[in-house]
């Protein structure tokens, strides 16, 4: 079992790894740069580095996932979570460094094409799956929470939550990508020790995020975009619920949802007290930077309290 588990990760890495430097050239000369906020002036030699490098880690899932789905048909709604909100990630950069059209998608736009992406995830997880929507309650040694009818809106909730909150997380060279390798590893330990035949595609992210991470570490030769931040949301959520387990996205991802919680206090007290702020810049990461901390620090303290929170919920389990 072990050497199975081992295949994906290394397929997955393995093609990550080669399309660096065949795809960033390519991004290069599209001039697909990204554009930094001018508060952060340590930032600002960063202009001009590609982005839409999630194009790669995209890649490497879904081609190793297709060697494995005649055999593991339950990486289906997975992998469509995945490529589906990378899909709107994609169209958001494209709008935005190819196009030049400065906001990307529109919010309702963007929200229209989440809320599409999660009603097809959530009619089949209803109709078609024989997976419930009952919940595996942390710490409760294996009970599952069923809220009956609650339980769809719920649904929506976790996926709009969990996928903006990852975008948010992609803000720092090598921050998502090394946040969700930790929650990626989890959910194939999981996986493989439950037997709910989603492995290959947990393994396949695992893998794919550090072939990515080789061309994203500081100082990043390229950032992954809205294509890599949201469609690696999308991944998070679908699994945790091909495994019954969205309550612990709450620890295993509670760094996606202080970033995403950061932005709604900091732009709610804004409005509320006509321009103070709570943090120095929202999202969170942004706070600790401009407090002083290096951008590498911020990675390893984010990553490291990842870890173990995902330690913490092997043990919740």
């Amino acid at each position: 079992m072990a050497y199975e588990v081992v295949i994906p990760v290394m397929i997955a890495f393995a093609i990550s790894a080669v399309l660096g430097p065949i795809v960033i050239p390519f991004l290069r000369r599209l001039k697909v740069g990204q554009t930094e906020r001018k508060e952060l002036e340590s930032h600002l030699k960063k202009n001009g580095t590609p982005t839409m490098g999630g194009i790669m880690i995209l890649a490497a899932i879904v081609l190793t996932s297709l060697l494995y789905v005649g055999d593991y048909p339950k990486i289906v709604p997975i992998l469509f979570m995945t490529v589906g909100f990378g899909v709107i990630g994609f169209l958001d950069d494209y709008l935005k460094v190819v196009l030049r059209r400065s906001d990307g998608l529109l919010p309702w736009q963007k929200m229209l094409l989440q809320l599409v992406v999660t009603v097809v995830f959530a009619v089949y997880m209803t109709r078609y799956s024989n997976v419930p929507l009952t919940m595996l309650i942390p710490f409760s040694g294996g009970r599952y929470l069923d809220i009956g009818y609650l339980a769809v809106p719920v649904l929506f909730l976790a996926v709009i939550g969990t996928v903006n909150g990852t975008n948010f997380t992609d803000g720092l060279d090598g921050l998502a990508s090394s946040v969700t390798i930790m929650v990626a590893t989890f959910f194939s330990v999981v996986a493989v020790g439950s037997n709910a035949g989603i492995f290959p595609i947990t393994c396949a992210a695992a893998g794919a995020l550090l072939g990515f991470l080789l061309f994203n570490v500081y100082p990043a030769s390229v950032f992954m975009g809205d294509t890599g931040s949201l469609a690696l949301g999308g991944f998070v959520v679908s699994t945790a619920y091909m495994l019954q387990m969205p309550l612990f996205i709450l620890i295993v991802g509670l760094i996606y949802f202080i970033e995403v919680l950061s932005v709604i206090i900091q732009v709610a007290y804004f409005k509320k007290t006509g321009g103070k702020r709570i943090f120095r810049m929202a999202p969170i990461h942004h706070h600790f930077e401009l407090g002083g901390w290096s951008e590498t620090r911020v990675v390893a303290v984010f990553s490291i309290t990842t870890a173990i929170l995902c330690m913490l919920a092997l043990l919740a389990m």
